[in-house]
C-alpha cells in the first residue's frame, strides 16, 4: 500500500521535530497469583470482560494435571481482575470422573452455555459436557445429563477436549474441538446441547494440535489453535497458529503464528475485543512457583494489519495499561555507534534508531523514524564502532505507519568477524511484534560492526524507531 503523499510531503518539508511526552508502558502479568489458572476462555457482556479458567492444583514438582473446578474472573479495564470463585466443578456433572480441563462459555437466548472437557465415568477417556446458567456467573447446572461429545460420537477426535463454540450472525452455532492432530467441527441445534448433523474434519487447519478458538471479524472467520510443529516451537512446546476462512466450516487457509511458545509446554488462546482493543488471552508458567502443571492465565494486546492478518503478539511481563514497552536494561552501545543502511527514504531519519527516545507505540515517529519505503525485500541497518564492543543482545522497536510501512516478515542479526558478515551464533528469535522492544539474545560476541537484516512482508516496506545494541 502506498503511503499517503500528503504525509510524505509534510515530512520532507519539516524542519523540526517537537519532543512529546510518553507514558511508560504497562503490560501483562498473571490475572492472579493466589491460585494457578489455565486454559482461558473470554466473553464480553456489557462493559465487563469475563475470563473462564481452569484451576491447576498440582503440588510443586508434580508431573500430572490436577484440575477439579473452573473459576470466573471479571474486569472492567482488562488490567485488574476479580476472582468470582469456582462457578463450576466436576461435582456439577454426576457422570464426571475427573479432569476439569479447557472450557468455553457461549451466550444464547438469555442463557449461558458452559462447554467443558471432562473425563467421564464410562468407557473411553475425555468427553465434552455442557452446563447452563441464567447469567455469566451462573449458577450453572448440567444441561444434558451426559456428554455432548464422547468417543462413541461418530468421527469424534482422537481426544475430545478443548471446545470452542461460535454463533454466526444468522444464529447458527458451531462447535470445534479436539487434540492429537484431530480437529473436529459440527453444527449445534438451537437448544445448544445437541449436535445438528455429522461431525466433520475441517480441511486446511495445518499443524493442529489442540486448543481451538473461533471468532469472526469483518466478515472473515478466524480459527486460532495450538500447534507444536518444528516451524514454530521447540520439541514438547506449542505456539499459536491461526487460519482464516469465508465459511465457518472451512476450508481454512493457514496464516501463520500469532503467539510464540510460552514458558509452559502447553499453550491455549482466547482472542477477544474489549473496549475497542483486541487481546490475546493465554496461559504460561510465569507465576511464582509455576510450571507445566501450575500455569497462570495472562493477556496481552493484539494488533491487526490492514489486510486483516494478525500481528504476532508480544509477550510481556508487567501489568496491562498504556503503551510503548520498556527498553531492556544494560549499556546501549548504539548511542556511541555510527549508523548506516542499505537504503533510507529521503524524508526519514536514520539517526532516529539510536536517539534513545521511548516511543509510545509503533506509529509514534514524533522523534523521526528509519523507513525504506518504497523498497521491498531485504534491507539492512548497521552500527560501527572505532573499537570492539562486547554485545549479548539487541532490542528492536519497529516502525509501522499503517500505510506503506509495516512490521517485517522476519529479521536476522549479523556481526563482522573481521572479514565478512556472519549470523550471530545462538541468537534467539528475532521478534517482529508491534508496540514494544523485541529483544534478541545471544552468547557474548566482540565486534566492531553489527547488522540487522530486515525482510519485508509482500507489498510493504519496513521501518525502525529504535535499535539497541547491549
Amino acid at each position: 500500500m502506498r503511503r499517503r503523499w500528503t504525509a510524505i510531503l509534510a515530512a520532507i518539508v519539516a524542519i523540526a521535530l517537537v519532543p512529546s511526552t510518553t507514558v511508560p508502558a504497562r503490560a501483562a502479568t498473571p490475572i492472579t497469583t493466589a491460585i494457578y489458572t489455565a486454559d482461558p476462555a473470554a466473553l464480553v457482556v456489557g462493559n465487563t470482560l469475563y475470563l473462564y479458567t481452569g484451576h491447576d492444583e498440582a503440588p510443586a514438582g508434580g508431573t500430572n494435571f490436577v484440575m477439579r473446578d473452573w473459576h470466573v474472573y471479571t474486569s472492567t479495564d482488562a488490567a485488574t481482575f476479580t476472582d468470582q470463585g469456582a462457578k463450576l466443578s466436576l461435582s456439577s456433572f454426576p457422570w464426571a470422573g475427573g479432569d476439569a480441563w479447557a472450557s468455553e462459555v457461549e451466550p444464547r437466548n438469555g442463557k449461558y452455555y458452559w462447554y467443558t472437557s471432562i473425563n467421564g465415568n464410562g468407557p473411553g477417556w475425555m468427553n465434552i459436557g455442557v452446563a447452563v446458567g441464567d447469567s455469566p456467573l451462573g449458577p450453572f447446572t448440567d444441561a444434558k445429563g451426559g456428554p455432548l461429545i464422547s468417543d462413541s460420537t461418530p468421527n469424534s477426535s482422537p481426544l475430545n477436549i478443548d471446545p470452542t463454540v461460535f454463533t454466526d450472525d444468522d444464529g447458527q452455532a458451531y462447535i470445534y474441538w479436539g487434540s492429537y492432530y484431530g480437529v473436529r467441527a459440527a453444527k449445534l441445534k438451537p437448544d445448544m446441547i445437541n449436535l445438528d448433523g455429522p461431525v466433520v474434519t475441517p480441511s486446511g487447519v495445518s499443524n493442529f494440535w489442540e486448543a481451538p478458538w473461533m471468532f469472526k471479524r469483518n466478515g472473515t472467520y478466524y480459527l486460532a489453535y495450538a500447534a507444536n510443529d518444528s516451524g514454530c516451537s521447540q520439541p514438547g512446546y506449542a505456539c499459536i497458529r491461526y487460519a482464516t476462512a469465508s465459511n465457518p466450516m472451512g476450508p481454512w487457509t493457514q496464516r501463520g503464528v500469532v503467539l510464540d511458545q510460552v514458558t509452559s509446554t502447553t499453550n491455549h488462546p482466547a482472542i477477544i475485543e474489549f473496549n475497542g482493543q483486541w487481546y490475546m488471552v493465554y496461559h504460561n508458567a510465569g507465576a511464582p512457583g509455576g510450571g507445566n502443571f501450575r500455569r497462570s492465565v495472562t493477556l496481552d494486546k493484539l494488533y491487526w494489519n490492514a489486510d486483516g492478518t494478525m500481528q504476532k503478539v508480544v509477550q510481556t511481563t508487567t501489568p496491562i495499561g498504556g503503551g510503548g514497552g520498556q527498553p531492556p536494561a544494560g549499556t546501549n552501545h548504539a548511542l556511541t555507534a555510527t549508523a548506516s543502511t542499505s537504503y533510507v527514504s529521503p524524508w526519514e531519519t536514520l539517526g532516529a534508531i539510536k536517539d534513545g527516545f521511548l516511543p509510545s507505540g509503533s506509529a509514534d515517529h514524533s522523534h523521526g523514524a528509519y523507513g525504506n519505503w518504497s523498497h521491498q525485500g531485504t534491507e539492512w541497518i548497521e552500527y560501527q564502532w572505532p573499537s570492539a564492543r562486547t554485545l549479548s543482545k539487541v532490542a528492536t522497536y519497529w516502525f509501522d505507519d499503517d500505510q506503506g510501512i509495516d512490521l517485517p516478515a522476519s529479521c536476522q542479526v549479523q556481526y563482522w568477524n573481521g572479514s565478512a558478515y556472519v549470523n550471530v551464533p545462538g541468537q534467539s528469535a528475532c521478534g517482529v511484534g508491534a508496540n514494544t522492544y523485541n529483544v534478541t539474545t545471544f552468547g557474548q560476541i566482540s565486534t566492531t560492526r553489527l547488522r540487522l537484516n530486515i525482510t519485508s512482508r509482500t507489498g510493504y516496506s519496513t521501518g525502525v524507531l529504535e535499535w539497541m545494541a547491549l
